[in-house]
């Protein structure tokens, strides 16, 4: 039994595919609403009277907001049962997100992105919890894979609509359909979902209890570095795509769904793989992504190459699974902090890839430049990786794929 709940053999379940999949449609609404933004930039920019790096700040408000909610809420609500805390956290997302469509001026709206934020690292990090306890420790990493496939298909299949019916009717009507998305997966979370007592003597100190584990940092560590190299190379790719492989712009989202296509089969092989060995597949794919990363400037030269480049970077988002399932084994009786600090710690990754990717591009080091700095990241990702497996033998006699027992 896991929080009241009898976790089945598999996932093979109807109830647990109902589950899931309520879940992931919240997960798809997230992703739509961070990323289909990035591409209405100039039309909010001069429906609102501002300029586009002005208008960049709605982007900052909302990752601001993930950094600050994600603790916040899962100390705060520690004691809070599963399902009404998600029901509530996909609310305040949609209702963020209507009332974003309805800003009447650029203030607002930041503070409405803000605010659209708050519950999605909480949102990620519960449902997460709540897939993983519904199957055998052996398929966890596969259960909140098909929760997080949500927000990979967001890159393939969300953010292009959005985008599209953005510059077709404005960037208020994307706003409305996102919010729209939120109250569907409201509606299926409330159907499917079962419920999920909070941990047996849950309180907000026992959960910033998790912050005094150093496995927890290092693997937050893993995430906010090893990670940011994807994010370096994918804030910067369509000017590396026309600048330096010569691709007509017209041909540049063709290859951008590639990206698309490798995140979506990253988190697929990438979950599968921490079900069979967690531990070799964080250190595998930190090694994957320094070779992926580092080759970037050569691969980039020619169109056949770059989108192969482009579908490895992608591929990089397979060790996120495995992180947040590391993160389960290592937080103890503060799961819940630790499973929504795994957002907030790829959001700062997002914010340092695009930062130390600016700075190389900036110095003259030109646009392949992201892809060498997004290696260095990983690099230090790995090095941390390798500490967490130091002190984990050291101090229990750990092998490379045990699994704690429930």
């Amino acid at each position: 039994m896991t929080n009241g709940v009898a976790p089945i053999q598999g996932l093979s379940g109807l109830a647990t595919k109902l589950a899931i999949f309520a879940m992931a449609i919240g997960s798809f609404g997230i992703g739509t609403g961070e990323f289909a933004i990035m591409g209405l930039l100039p039309n909010l920019a001069g429906d609102l009277g501002v300029t586009e790096p002005e208008a960049g700040h709605v982007i900052s408000a909302y990752a601001l907001g993930v950094v600050v909610g994600a603790p916040l809420i899962a100390v705060l609500f520690a004691r809070v049962p599963r399902k009404p805390l998600l029901l509530a956290l996909m609310a305040l997302f949609a209702l963020g997100n209507v009332g974003s469509a309805m800003a009447p001026d650029y203030w607002s709206l930041v503070l409405l992105r803000f605010v659209s934020g708050l519950p999605h690292g909480a949102y990620f990090g519960i449902a997460a919890l709540i897939a993983a306890s519904m199957v055998d420790v052996g398929y966890r990493a596969r259960a909140v894979g098909r929760v997080m496939l949500g927000l990979t298909l967001a890159t393939l299949i969300g953010m292009p609509l959005a985008t599209w019916l953005g510059q077709g009717l404005g960037w208020r009507p994307t706003f409305f359909a996102v919010g729209g998305i939120g109250a569907l997966a409201v509606l299926m979370v409330m159907r499917f979902v079962p419920a999920i007592k909070a941990a047996e003597g849950a309180s907000p100190l026992r959960e910033l209890g998790a912050l005094k584990r150093p496995q927890v940092w290092l693997t937050l560590g893993i995430a906010a570095t090893g990670c940011g190299g994807m994010f370096s190379v994918f804030t910067y790719i369509v000017p590396l795509l026309t600048e330096v492989t010569g691709i007509p712009t017209i041909w540049v989202p063709v290859v951008l769904a590639l990206f698309g296509v490798g995140m979506t089969l990253g988190n697929i092989l990438g979950a599968y793989m921490a079900d069979r060995a967690l531990m070799k597949t964080i250190g595998g794919m930190l090694a994957f992504n320094i070779v992926s990363l580092a080759a970037v400037p050569w691969l980039a030269l020619t169109w056949p190459t770059a989108a192969l480049s482009v579908l490895g970077v992608g591929f990089t988002v397979a060790i996120g699974t495995a992180l947040q399932t590391r993160l389960m084994d290592v937080a103890a009786d503060g799961q819940t902090l630790a499973a929504t600090l795994n957002h907030a710690a790829f959001n700062i990754a997002n914010a340092l890839g695009a930062l130390f990717g600016g700075m190389a591009i900036a110095a003259g080091l030109g646009w392949s430049s992201t892809g060498p700095v997004g290696a260095v990241m990983a690099v230090v990702g790995l090095l941390l990786f390798f500490v967490s497996v130091w002190l984990e033998r050291r101090d229990s006699g750990w092998t490379p794929d045990a699994v704690p027992a429930e």
